[in-house]
């Protein structure tokens, strides 16, 4: 073996870490400051869809939620000429059945993005996307004693549809007005993510509330209630498989109750939510399990992503059997 100098070894221990230097700032770049923050994006193929950027001990870091998906967080990101790239994986089994890439950016101060879809059964999809910034969370929860809601609003009026319409014309509708309760009867009895019946939502937007509903869900089925059809108050009864964070009392997926005050399956329960500057209070059945939390991004399954704007009351229908009746709303009234 050829023996190198001190001096040579030094020069190339230094060319070696200029190189690395190089590559890490190709690959290590910060990310653009306007793009840090949360995002409400409008996909060309239009599915609701949210994004968050930021940076984590000097890495990015991108959470992204595409209808009822995962919103990660996605850490295997990079940053190359000012925009954001990386790959949303999904497996099956331990194999990968699809990957979405994704590139983001700002033009001209606006959001800019495309994501690639591929799969084995199809060609790959290319989906355009831009967004609405959105501002930042309320840096303190809000005084609820100070709060002053208007008159009660009534949803449903017992009779029939008035003010509900279904959001997906294009699939079953299997709502209607039963004796005063407003139902909606579809033959799936699984917990998958969706199907082939038709979600309902209220014709009117609404900013912050007061919302009391109550519900009829049997035992081992479930629903949802979307407030501005962006977090999910989870509907399933005491018993249900699913507890805890994804339990009768949640915010799906994102704040659990701190207890299980629900009422067996097949029984009637109480909603009593309170929605102010983002942040939520649910009474179950008269007791109080979630309390002031705040919740900073939406739900799986939320149709509304932005909430800086108003947004509906929605009822999952695409999932099992479920009944509501005594919908009221109160409006928060502003100072």
């Amino acid at each position: 073996m050829k023996l190198i100098s001190r001096a040579r070894l030094t020069g190339v221990v230094a060319f070696f870490g200029l190189a690395t230097f190089l590559v890490g700032t190709v690959h290590g770049e910060s990310v653009p400051a306007g793009l840090l923050g949360d995002w409400s994006l409008d996909l060309s193929t239009g599915e609701p869809a949210w994004m968050r950027v930021e940076e984590q001990a000097g890495k990015p870091v991108v959470s992204l939620r595409i209808y009822v998906g995962s919103a990660g967080p996605y850490r295997d990101v990079e940053v190359i000429d000012g925009r954001v790239q990386f790959e949303i994986v999904k497996k099956s089994k331990g194999k990968r059945v699809s990957t979405t890439r994704v590139n983001v950016g700002l033009v001209n101060d606006e959001l800019d993005g495309v994501m690639v879809r591929t799969n084995a059964s199809h060609e790959p999809e290319h989906v355009t996307f831009t967004g609405t910034k959105i501002s930042a969370m309320p840096a303190d929860r809000p005084d609820l004693s100070k709060v002053r809601f208007g008159h009660p609003i009534s949803l449903f009026n017992g009779k029939d549809m008035t003010g509900w319409t279904t959001h997906e014309p294009n699939k079953k509708n299997g709502w209607s007005v039963v004796d005063g309760v407003l139902q909606n009867n579809t033959p799936k009895t699984d917990f998958s993510a969706t199907g082939d019946h038709a979600n309902l939502k209220t014709e009117a937007s609404f900013e912050d509330f007061w919302l009391h509903l109550e519900f009829l869900v049997g035992s081992q089925r479930n629903s949802g209630v979307y407030l501005r059809g962006m977090y999910e108050a989870q509907v399933v009864g005491r018993d249900s498989r699913m507890q805890g964070i994804q339990g009768v009392g949640a915010i799906f997926g994102e704040i659990p109750p701190s207890k299980n005050a629900g009422r067996a399956g097949g029984e009637w329960q109480t909603y009593d939510i309170t929605l102010v500057d983002r942040h939520v209070t649910v009474v179950l059945n008269g007791e109080n399990v979630i309390d002031n939390q705040p919740i900073s991004r939406p739900t799986a399954g939320a149709i509304h992503t932005n909430p800086d704007e108003p947004g509906p009351i929605y009822l999952q229908g695409d999932h099992t059997n479920v009944s509501y009746r005594n919908l009221y709303l109160a409006p928060v009234l502003q100072p």
